[in-house]
């Protein structure tokens, strides 16, 4: 494995100045919340949906934030180096919040993993820890990890996740491109690597295993509830009386968890924020 700061230098990344590469933020009203997750960004490749993360970063303010791991993906940048400029300014905007007072809570999955040896310390603000316990508005206490931690296939056959890792690029690579013939013609954001994973029994029925065996973790640990992230499955469920919430991800469904002042949790789809927004603009513009 590369020595992390190498890595760190060689990708330009936690550069803490003001330069940034695209323009200011949008001067208008940002939805504010008590705490947002986000997880599974995976900067350093192409699956990473930059345009819908900086627009949900201009938008959205909060007073914690987690990044529940894979927001750099190491697996992917040893193999080919990929750093575009609006990678760096994601990097940017979430250091700028750091710099703001929002508390960031970094916690590395398996892709970022070259920083979990960071453990226990804090970098520009950004606390790195290996799992967190967060206390809700309303008093309930939940589980923060990323959640490979009981990926079975990550344990048993670390070969085999990689195989995957490779499979599930290719599905993104075309997933680019169903989107880009869909901006042509000017439809929506969807995710086909999202529809074909609801469509595999194989799929459903992996996912839904992962759910209960992380709340199982929880309720050993005493906790009221678990996020998590890794299976970039955005959900919502109570699983014999733990809750479980996953944030999703930024390359397939662009969503993320949002706690607001009163406890409520919500997840939030980035694409359909966007599109009832743009709707609301064009009524207004209409009636003016």
């Amino acid at each position: 494995m590369d020595a992390p700061h190498d890595f760190l230098k060689d990708a330009a990344i936690f550069n803490l100045s003001d330069k940034r590469v695209s323009g200011p933020e949008p001067d208008r009203e940002r939805q504010r919340y008590r705490t947002i997750w986000v997880s599974d960004i995976h900067l350093g490749t192409k699956g990473c949906n930059t345009e819908l993360l900086i627009d949900f970063l201009d938008n959205t303010d909060s007073e914690t934030m987690y990044l529940v791991g894979d927001i750099i993906d190491g697996w992917r940048m040893k193999k080919r180096f990929y750093w575009p400029a609006e990678h760096n300014d994601v990097i940017w905007r979430v250091l700028k919040r750091a710099r703001r007072d929002t508390r960031i809570v970094y916690i590395p999955g398996n892709h970022d993993e070259m920083f979990r040896q960071f453990t226990g310390l804090d970098f520009g603000k950004v606390e790195i820890r290996r799992k967190a316990i967060h206390e809700t508005a309303d008093g309930r206490r939940l589980l923060v990890m990323h959640g490979d931690e009981f990926d079975a296939i990550m344990l048993s056959h670390r070969w085999l996740a990689h195989v995957g890792d490779y499979a599930y690029a290719t599905l993104m690579a075309l997933n680019r491109w169903v989107n880009a013939l869909r901006r042509r013609f000017g439809m929506p954001y969807w995710s086909l690597s999202k529809h074909a994973k609801h469509k595999v029994k194989n799929a459903v029925e992996f996912i839904s295993k992962f759910e209960e065996i992380v709340a199982q973790e929880a309720g050993k640990r005493g906790v009221d509830g678990v996020v998590c992230g890794h299976i970039h499955t955005a959900e919502i469920r109570d699983i014999e009386g733990i809750e479980y919430y996953n944030d999703g991800d930024w390359v397939e469904g662009c969503t993320a968890l949002v706690e607001h002042f009163d406890g409520r949790m919500e997840i939030l789809h980035w694409a359909d924020e966007i599109a009832a927004r743009e709707t609301e603009s064009a009524q207004i513009s209409k009636a003016a």
